[in-house]
């Protein structure tokens, strides 16, 4: 039998097994259970309070609309006629049964307002106020527009201190706003109503997440309760951004267990408060441990079972693999002549004969590789000397001709053409003499030859130096070299000559990809980290062409050259000079031997937009010291 029906089979009827358990469970005690049950009413008793408060908020309109238009009261409101408002709407609101009417003027000033007083009846207040801060009530005095829609919110009510549902509607007279009517009713009356008719209490918050009124009658004057149930910020904020009914958590209050969920409160399309509908949920708790306990154990005996047949199975297909494991493990540490020495007809079989076959294989390549390897760095060696070899070579005969060259330049002074002919064989011959030392330098460096005569320095006298090196060039080339902070910087103990030699290149290099009349920017710094010691940062910085991101590892390399040499003009210090491609190569190999670290910062390669490049050297402040 297969490996895989072995594995396969035993699980299936386990897994069979299990799914007939969860369908059964499932079927039979979860779909049908009291939390199940407990839920879809708190969801319904959601629903039924939404549409409770949406036909009050319709009640509020109709009244609102009914005092706005009645006769006469748009114009005491302009003419900020108290009496003749009270005449008008008095009987209004007491006829209508509104607990609390307001009237404001354009300017936000309560001119009118009626209440119901602690006796129940239909009172003035002599000195209304409050409702022009409300943001409802200033968003349709601030809006011109007739017939925009009505506004709603919660507020307190000082008269009373209760909460109050308001209704905000404009007042219109010859198609213009004068003021303001707003209907209230206290959350205290809507409260029980809201009960009666979702089938559950409820609980409304305001702005800060805060219970602020709730129907259960024992809690509503307990403000332990109501901090009990209070909203976390982020927890309003979710639920002021949430479509649909949250379901909230279990809390205990006199002595009972409820279930609550939380919504958001929306009328005619805008937010006016968070609620929640809570329902008792004892007569879940208890079924629903007993339930619990039962599946606890039920489940804790099947899990057992399976554990152990599992182990069983595991172990027939482990071993050989664990074997696997540990033959690939020796391989990973260069043991290759380490095998399985699995057999079998199985997968794992097969899978151990391909994988020795697969390090017999990789045994002799590895073979081959090593002996390629060394055939290769035998050339190098051989490349290393040649080169070396060359460079000291051709040094003789270019002293021969520059001084040659010289000689004819003494001797035909006053001879012009001879002069510019002269002029140009020594230039030739000086570029020949930096590639020759160059590719010295390569091999010292290749060679790990390379010594130093470290010496306490100034860099910033190492960088002038540079700069007079280059002047002429900058001069031609219309390029300004700006210096900062290298005054400032202190001596440091490094080769001189080296590190020249690190500069001149980076400055030749900034030159020959900068376009003319750009600029080139030398800066340095003291970096002093927390983990590391204080180095010293010089950073060579152009306008030029910049370099592409995936060259920009590649540049360090000897004779790596961007884009196609072939198109390169002539002269060390020309836009786009050629060269061997050994400057930055001999600088990254100075700065490893100070100790130090070399690399390139560009956001890529652009000859229009020319994003420039940063060339970053840091030392060791302390230097590098002769043994």
């Amino acid at each position: 039998m297969s490996i895989r029906f072995r594995v396969i089979l035993p699980y299936l009827l386990l897994t069979a097994l299990v799914a007939i358990l969860g369908v059964y469970v499932v079927t039979r005690l979860v779909s049908n259970t009291l939390s199940e049950r407990l839920n879809n009413q708190l969801l319904e008793a959601g629903r039924v309070v939404s549409d409770t408060v949406v036909r009050q908020e319709l009640r509020h309109v109709d009244v609102g609309r009914l005092i706005a238009y009645t006769n006469g009261v748009a114009e005491a409101i302009l003419a900020e006629d108290q009496a003749t408002l009270a005449a008008r709407i008095q009987p209004l609101a007491a006829a209508l049964d509104a607990e609390n009417v307001a009237i404001l003027d354009r300017q936000g000033h309560t001119l009118f307002q009626t209440i119901f007083n602690r006796e129940g009846q239909i009172a003035i207040l002599e000195t209304p106020g409050g409702f022009g801060d409300l943001d409802f009530v200033r968003a349709i005095l601030s809006n011109p527009d007739p017939q925009q829609p009505p506004g709603r919110g919660i507020a307190r009510q000082p008269y009373d201190e209760q909460y109050y549902y308001y209704t905000a509607l404009p007042v219109v007279l010859e198609n213009r706003v004068v003021g303001v009517v707003v209907v209230g009713t206290s959350l205290n009356s809507m409260l029980p109503y809201l009960k009666s008719t979702s089938l559950a209490d409820v609980i409304l918050y305001d702005e800060q997440g805060q219970a602020i009124a709730t129907s259960m009658a024992a809690q509503a004057q307990d403000p332990d309760f109501l901090q009990s149930v209070a909203l976390a910020p982020v927890e309003y904020e979710e639920l002021t951004h949430s479509p649909r009914l949250v379901q909230g958590e279990n809390f205990r209050a006199g002595g009972r267990w409820y279930s609550l969920a939380r919504g958001p409160l929306q009328v005619g399309g805008s937010q006016v408060a968070i609620y929640a509908v809570v329902l008792p949920a004892e007569y879940v708790i208890q079924p629903g441990a007993a339930s619990r306990n039962f599946y606890v154990v039920l489940f804790s005996v099947a899990m057992v079972a399976v554990i152990v047949i599992g182990y069983v199975i595991s172990r027939r297909i482990t071993n050989p693999l664990f074997s696997l494991v540990r033959t690939s493990q020796a391989i990973s540490q260069g043991d290759l002549s380490r095998r399985s020495g699995i057999r079998g007809k199985d997968e794992i079989g097969t899978l151990a004969a391909t994988f020795d076959e697969m390090t017999s294989r990789l045994q002799e390549r590895t073979a081959e590789l090593e002996r390629t390897y060394h055939i290769l760095e035998q050339m190098d060696r051989t490349k290393a000397s040649f080169i070396d070899v060359s460079a000291h070579e051709l040094r003789s005969p270019l002293t021969s001709v520059k001084g040659y060259a010289q000689l004819i330049e003494l001797k035909t002074r006053d001879d012009a053409e001879m002069q510019t002919l002269t002029a140009g064989l020594l230039d030739g011959v000086d570029r020949m003499t930096d590639i020759v030392n160059n590719m010295l330098d390569v091999t010292r460096i290749d060679s790990n030859v390379l010594e130093l005569l470290p010496d306490r320095v100034q860099i910033s006298a190492i960088l002038m130096r540079v700069q007079k090196t280059f002047q002429k060039s900058l001069e031609e080339r219309q390029i300004s070299l700006h210096t900062e902070g290298l005054g400032e910087l202190p001596p440091i103990y490094v080769d001189p000559d080296l590190m020249y030699k690190v500069f001149y290149h980076l400055v030749m290099n900034a030159i020959k990809y900068t376009p003319d009349g750009g600029h080139i920017y030398v800066k340095g710094r003291v970096v002093r980290g927390n983990a590391q010691p204080p180095e010293m940062e010089i950073v060579v910085e152009d306008t030029g062409i910049g370099v592409a991101k995936e060259h920009q590892d590649a540049i360090f390399e000897k004779f790596f050259q961007t884009g196609e040499v072939l198109f390169h003009s002539s002269g060390k210090a020309k836009f786009k000079g050629g060269g061997p491609g050994l400057g930055l190569a001999i600088a990254r190999g100075i700065v490893n031997a100070h100790r130090g670290r070399i690399w390139v910062e560009s956001p890529g390669y652009d000859e229009t937009a020319c994003p420039g490049s940063k060339f970053f050297v840091r030392l060791p402040l302390d230097g590098v010291r002769q043994p």
